[in-house]
């Protein structure tokens, strides 16, 4: 069937067909996939974040459904659906990333190198969780990792050779920020030798990438 989303009444009717679809697949198929996008649309049309927290949190803990440990995980963090616990975050990140759900790998390792987990902040575990997302192709994880060897963070020494092996991963990756601190580095001859070739290639790619960035933002603005 076809729905006229302009009218009102079709409207209703689709996301009532959609509601129960979703409750099927979880409740009855017991499929975690059905289980996640039921919560998704109990927090995205309904905004009923309680129950959709419940559901994150049970096809985490029972179906070890990678991405509802993240959800979860985020909620926790601001207090989403019930009381703020950035410890319980932490659990459900972690959680998330055992399934190999990598932003969740991201989300753990910023979160342990963040010294607001007090006797908790463990930069190591941070730097082999982000190594992890960072060798599955996760961009923003290999940035991560070359920002925090080029400032030298607790735990974790200023290294600009490092700096420039994860930076250069992350500019392959298509992370223009990552691109301009290789045309940096290059200029500079910091953590390699001095380029200013590559210097001046690596600063055209960078705005390159940066432009097509802005242009997907602008897009989808327009589209909102």
């Amino acid at each position: 069937m076809l729905y006229d989303f302009t009218d009102e009444k079709q409207a209703q009717e689709y996301l009532k067909n959609v509601n129960i679809e979703y409750q099927f697949q979880c409740y009855h198929e017991k499929r975690p996939d059905g289980c996640h996008r039921l919560a998704d649309f109990l927090e995205a049309v309904k905004k009923e974040f309680e129950m959709a927290a419940t559901i994150f949190k049970t096809n985490c803990d029972n179906n070890k459904y990678g991405h509802s440990c993240f959800k979860y995980g985020n909620y926790k963090m601001v207090g989403r659906g019930g009381g703020k616990d950035i410890y319980q975050g932490l659990d459900y990140y972690l959680k998330g990333c055992e399934q190999e759900y990598i932003p969740a790998c991201y989300n753990a390792g910023r979160l342990l190198q963040s010294e607001q987990l007090g006797s908790f902040h463990n930069p190591a575990k941070a730097l082999h969780l982000l190594q992890h997302a960072c060798d599955q192709k996760h961009a923003a994880s290999c940035y991560q990792i070359s920002g925090w060897f080029i400032k030298g963070v607790t735990g974790i020494p200023k290294d600009m050779t490092k700096a420039f092996e994860y930076s250069k991963k992350a500019c392959d990756l298509g992370d223009c920020y990552s691109c301009s601190n290789l045309s940096q580095m290059y200029k500079k001859g910091e953590g390699v030798e001095k380029d200013a070739k590559l210097a001046e290639q690596y600063r055209r790619r960078a705005k390159e990438l940066y432009e097509e960035m802005v242009e997907v933002r602008r897009n989808l603005e327009l589209n909102q």
